[in-house]
């Protein structure tokens, strides 16, 4: 922006100059040259007075050297011819010339005759001709020449004179244009430099308004300003009020979950009761937690180490499910977890992304079908596949859009969207599509490890094996 006020500040003062100069230098330019010739008609009208009074060559020619013009070589004097009146109009002097003549004949003959003077160009500049009545029906003829130089005399210091000027005002506007272009930047890159810290988690980060540092800012950026404060605010009181609800939310899931906990005490021993108490006890302290983050203000939340083992989680998490599979009759694989896989993600948002996977096949499938999760873990990221004997997705586009699922009775339709936004959070993806093992639905999640452009080729050789994901 800075750049930019003074280009357009350069530029506008410049057609500015341009538009008043070019005529000025055109104005002294004809200033020069007028001055030049009423300079030879005023050195032609001196010898007037010696011309009337006598045209005797030798007094004639003490009158032409006493002038400036004569001294110098540039004045001559065309004589009419003695004792030989002309009538008006029938020809020039017709005499002796006096000094160094430079006109032709013919145009001294056209001014002694028709009584008028002219310029006519001649080598080096311009003579000027002049004639003047000595007595009754004869004219003599006074030649001043002017140069090309005195024409111009002058001209040149003029147009220098002139653009220092113009450019004495265009660094005099790129100053201006500086000075307000560095308080209207100063103002912008507060603005900007306070919406990335609140964008990196910084609530408390406001804009001034008032103050010298603010001074000269454009009303608008202070608007601005102003908006954004006011947004601040609005934000810190939602992430307050949204705290506060899901505090709420989260401690009257106590009363249900203190049933199930005295429900699955009485279960007895055996697989099915330790599952279902590890479950109730994990889901309690995932409540308690909740309610801890929720109350606890931004500014004292500790720090979150991001990033897990990918194939820890899901052997975690496929062994819980493990135990409600074996309770349904369902044949389960799982694949290519041996080894560890790092993520850049959070362990709990992981275990939530691969239970709301299990869940929807546990969900849409019929009791008895087989399902198997395959991880593969490549240079630039992780994929986990999750695939099903069941009759598939029907509409995968319609399964990914938040809230649109039709699972039934406790079914929300965010499972997938959760997974999408985990995937998309890292660079990956979710795709739905059918299982080429089992002949069901397979769901893969790409959680990327490294940016997208790492490794384009194994993305692509992967997409296109058995074209499984087709939306």
């Amino acid at each position: 922006m800075r750049w930019a006020l003074i280009k357009a500040a350069v530029a506008g003062t410049t057609m500015v100059a341009l538009a008043f100069l070019i005529p000025l230098g055109l104005m002294v330019q004809q200033t020069a040259r007028d001055r030049a010739f009423t300079a030879a008609e005023r050195q032609a009208a001196a010898l007037g007075p010696a011309l009337a009074i006598t045209t005797e060559q030798d007094a004639v020619t003490r009158a032409l050297a006493s002038t400036d013009a004569g001294g110098q070589g540039r004045m001559a004097v065309h004589l009419p011819a003695a004792g030989r009146p002309e009538a008006p109009g029938t020809g020039g002097p017709g005499g002796p010339t006096l000094g160094e003549g430079r006109a032709a004949d013919g145009d001294v003959a056209t001014a002694g005759g028709q009584g008028r003077s002219f310029t006519v160009q001649v080598p080096g500049g311009y003579a000027l001709l002049q004639p003047v009545a000595v007595d009754t029906g004869r004219t003599a003829v006074v030649e001043v020449f002017v140069a090309e130089s005195d024409l111009t005399r002058g001209v040149s210091t003029a147009w220098l004179v002139l653009s220092a000027v113009a450019l004495g005002l265009v660094a005099i506007s790129v100053l201006v244009a500086d000075r307000m272009g560095n308080r209207i930047v100063a103002s912008a890159r507060r603005l900007a430099r306070a919406a990335r810290s609140l964008g990196a988690g910084n609530l408390a980060v406001r804009v001034p308004v008032t103050g010298k540092q603010v001074d000269g800012s454009p009303e608008e950026l202070r608007e601005a300003a102003h908006a954004f404060n006011t947004m601040a605010d609005r934000v810190v009181q939602l992430l307050a009020a949204e705290r506060e609800l899901a505090a709420d939310l989260s401690h009257r899931l106590r009363t249900p979950l203190t049933v199930l906990r005295l429900n699955a005490a009485s279960l007895g021993d055996g697989d099915a009761a330790h599952a279902t108490r590890h479950a109730v006890a994990q889901l309690e302290r995932e409540v308690d937690q909740i309610i801890r983050s929720a109350r606890r203000a931004p500014e004292d939340a500790p720090a979150v180490a991001v990033g897990c083992d990918a194939a820890e989680v899901i052997r975690e998490r496929v062994a819980f499910w493990s135990a409600l599979a074996e309770d349904e009759g369902r044949r389960w694989q799982l694949a290519g977890a041996e080894r560890a896989a790092p993520v850049p993600v959070q362990r709990g948002d992981l275990a939530a992304a691969v239970d709301a996977l299990l869940g929807n096949v546990f969900r849409h499938t019929a009791i008895g079908t087989a399902f198997s999760v395959d991880v593969l873990a490549t240079d630039s990221s992780v994929i986990v596949l999750v695939g099903d004997a069941g009759p598939g997705y029907s509409d995968p586009a319609a399964a990914l859009k938040r809230g649109e699922g039709h699972g039934g009775e406790g079914s929300t339709g965010l499972g997938l969207d959760i997974v999408r936004k985990l995937a998309e959070t890292t660079g990956g993806d979710l795709a739905l599509g059918r299982s080429a093992v089992l002949g069901g639905a397979e769901t893969r999640l790409r959680v990327r490890t490294r940016p997208q452009e790492a490794s384009p080729a194994r993305t692509g050789r992967r997409r296109s094996r058995g074209a499984l994901f087709q939306r």
